[in-house]
């Protein structure tokens, strides 16, 4: 990669870039921190097979930028860092894998906390966790905060509900039409949040059995993955992996807001203005899915890790989201404006104030 990983991070903003490999295990990961100015960074680790290294490094530093802006504009004392392992994880992923990963985020010294993220489990942080203190989300009874899948799909709830009381005047979500793209661990979570709260659901999977499944536990419906886009609905809740709002699917939306889990669900920023100027309300994903990173943030509290507190916090994602809802439409901003500038303000804020010799932009390469 080269003098190319040092252009795309400063292009970004990111701090550090470590390159990690293990011959023994196969081991090909990129740890991306973006910034450490509120706090260490934390964020997943995803593992994917990517089909090559820029596409693993571009994915690598855009999600670190995102962790950024949700642990800022949730008011967390964390930073945003996102790692990646290449390869297929029902084929590539191994014990020892893990744990040779282990020893490369023990490299940063703390700078990075890792946690699971798309390809990787709770039971994969323990272990991660033999090689490196510096792991998060493990399981309740090892003192973690567990699968954080149903928090990030609780805070998707809230955030619905700020979404219709900004929309319709009422936080209430029954009868409203939400398409659900993606059923995953959140996705299946919410999908079943929804039911209980009277929505009715449509479900989208590329597994059409798993969607026809989970809609018949929901009482829902089922779409085929080309239909979902364009499904007449109130609410489209992207589930699934970012950049699926793009100039080939903005045009055929028919959907009121789009409220999902999803990182990254704009293509490009110039997205939020054409959804905009469509009328189709879209809540920043940052905002909305930052559930996940809220429930593992309490772990760090003074008394553990509190169930009842983490909830708290994530139901609190309802109010914030509708103050910058109501702070976009006073000011003549996207929603993704107004979250963007909350959260900057707050970096800028830290970064001023922090030491000089604090960590700067460089790359590292290291094998553990």
């Amino acid at each position: 990669m080269g003098f190319e990983v040092m252009e795309a991070m400063q292009s970004m903003g990111h701090e550090l870039v470590a390159l990690g490999t293990d011959s023994d295990t196969g081991l090909r990961a990129i740890v991306a921190i973006h910034s450490t100015a509120l706090g260490p960074a934390l964020g997943g680790t995803r593992m994917y097979p990517y089909p090559h290294d820029e596409a693993a490094l571009d994915d690598a530093l855009r999600l670190a930028e995102g962790m950024t802006l949700k642990s800022a504009a949730a008011g967390l004392a964390l930073g945003g860092g996102k790692a990646v392992i290449i390869g297929d994880p029902a084929r590539h992923k191994t014990p020892a894998l893990l744990r040779a990963y282990g020893r490369l985020v023990d490299r940063l010294g703390g700078a990075y906390i890792t946690a699971e993220d798309v390809g990787t489990t709770v039971e994969d942080m323990l272990a991660i966790a033999d090689t490196t203190r510096w792991v998060s989300g493990l399981p309740q009874a090892a003192g973690g905060s567990g699968d954080p899948s149903p928090l990030t799909a609780r805070g998707v709830l809230a955030a619905m509900r700020a979404v219709a009381t900004h929309l319709w005047g009422s936080a209430d979500l029954a009868d409203r039409r939400v398409a659900v793209q993606g059923v995953g661990k959140v996705g299946l979570a919410l999908a079943h949040m929804l039911a209980r709260v009277g929505a009715r659901v449509l479900v989208s999977d590329l597994d059409g059995e798993i969607a026809r499944r989970v809609a018949a536990e929901t009482g829902g419906s089922s779409l085929d993955p080309d239909e979902v886009m364009s499904a007449e609905c109130d609410v489209l809740a992207p589930c699934a992996l970012g950049g699926v709002l793009d100039d080939h699917t903005i045009p055929m939306l028919r959907c009121a807001a789009i409220v999902g889990s999803a990182n990254n669900q704009l293509a490009e920023d110039r997205h939020a203005l054409l959804l905009a100027e469509r009328g189709i309300l879209y809540a920043p994903d940052f905002v909305v899915n930052a559930g996940g990173v809220i429930n593992i943030s309490v772990e760090f509290g003074v008394n553990g890790y509190e169930p009842e507190v983490a909830g708290a916090r994530v139901d609190a994602i309802e109010s914030q989201l509708a103050s910058i809802l109501t702070e976009a439409d006073a000011r003549g901003l996207t929603p993704s404006e107004a979250a963007t500038e909350l959260a900057t303000k707050r970096i800028d804020r830290a970064r001023s104030a922090r030491p000089v010799g604090h960590l700067a932009s460089t790359a590292v390469s290291v094998t553990p």
